[in-house]
């Protein structure tokens, strides 16, 4: 099957890439600059190699070129816009990585700068995808089985910029310890392969099976104590991949579910810092985002790894549950 040549392809990408980027990226010092704001103990990681999502981006790629020939033959590009969109904010992420090495400092591009690019890569992505007849203006509602239909198209375009936009960012700040984004994303590709498998959308299968294999390669080194990081470079690629194959497939209402722990690691940095706004500097949480919160309360990196990832896996089978009624077998 094209879906385990996929993941195999990706896979094996990633591992060899490993050996030979991370000593690379150690050469040209490309090291993680620490907030003096996070943990204390996160200093410990100060210098460790950066920009490593380089490595999933380039197996994610070698893989459809190796699995999803086929589709492109058959005039279905559905993967390859995914592919390119996730691209784009990957390579916006990879600029502002180099920004932080250049400067030295966990500041590269401004979150304005960041912003219009991202919301510029949302809209060509939904115009794309409207072109083709692979999105139409309607919203399934997972779990009731319901379909609202007719959404005017510039309501659905505001609505699909600020899901995608808030999804890559949720997904970059759920980048914040060892292999917490890796392992939180494995489960929701581990979704899109299912449900797309369910569906008959075997361009979406070879991608998301890629995007597993290249997530499972990357998380031999990037599992505690990590060896490399994803950067931004990686982390924004994965907050497009999510969202991008959500729309992909006409089922953005399914990201609060699959991807709770992203929302729930935003929420946590909003009620932060209204908070301490409104009350002249307390704090509601011990530290922001929530991963930060329950590693100051004592939990490993290794725990939090385990447990929102395990949270992840759940939710994913649930949702599963939540929409299979939408392709009646």
């Amino acid at each position: 099957m094209a879906s385990i040549l996929s993941f195999i392809v990706a896979f094996g990408v990633c591992v060899i890439a490993g050996q030979i980027l991370i000593p690379l990226l150690r050469r040209w010092k490309a090291g993680q600059s620490i907030r003096e704001d996070g943990p204390t103990w996160h200093m410990a990681k100060q210098g460790t190699p950066t920009m490593g999502g380089l490595m999933f981006i380039l197996a994610i790629g070698a893989a459809l070129l190796a699995a999803g020939w086929e589709e492109l033959q058959q005039e279905v590009y559905t993967h390859l816009f995914v592919f390119c969109f996730a691209l784009v904010f990957g390579i916006i992420g990879f600029v502002d990585d180099m920004q932080k090495l250049r400067h030295h400092a966990n500041e590269g591009l401004t979150a304005a700068q960041k912003f219009l690019l991202q919301l510029a890569a949302s809209i060509l992505f939904t115009v794309l995808l409207r072109n083709y007849g692979y999105l139409t203006p309607n919203l399934y509602i997972p779990f009731l089985n319901i379909e609202l239909l007719g959404i005017p198209w510039p309501v659905y375009m505001v609505f699909a910029a600020f899901v995608m936009v808030a999804t890559v960012n949720a997904v970059n700040l759920t980048d914040g310890i060892d292999g917490l984004a890796t392992g939180v994303t494995i489960p929701v590709a581990l979704f899109y392969v299912a449900i797309a498998a369910w569906s008959g959308r075997s361009e979406i299968t070879v991608f998301s099976a890629a995007l597993t294999g290249g997530l499972c390669g990357f998380l031999i080194y990037n599992f505690h104590p990590a060896k490399v990081f994803m950067g931004d470079t990686g982390s924004l690629f994965l907050g497009g991949a999510v969202c991008g194959l959500a729309f992909a497939l006409n089922l953005p209402l399914v990201i609060p579910i699959i991807g709770f722990v992203y929302v729930a690691e935003t929420l946590s940095d909003i009620i932060q810092v209204v908070y301490f706004k409104k009350t002249g500097g307390k704090r509601f949480f011990r530290m922001a985002p929530l991963h930060h919160h329950f590693e100051m309360g004592g939990w490993s990196e290794t725990k939090l790894f385990c447990v929102f990832s395990g949270v992840t896996l759940l939710l994913c089978a649930l949702a599963f549950l939540g929409v299979m009624n939408r392709y009646p077998v």
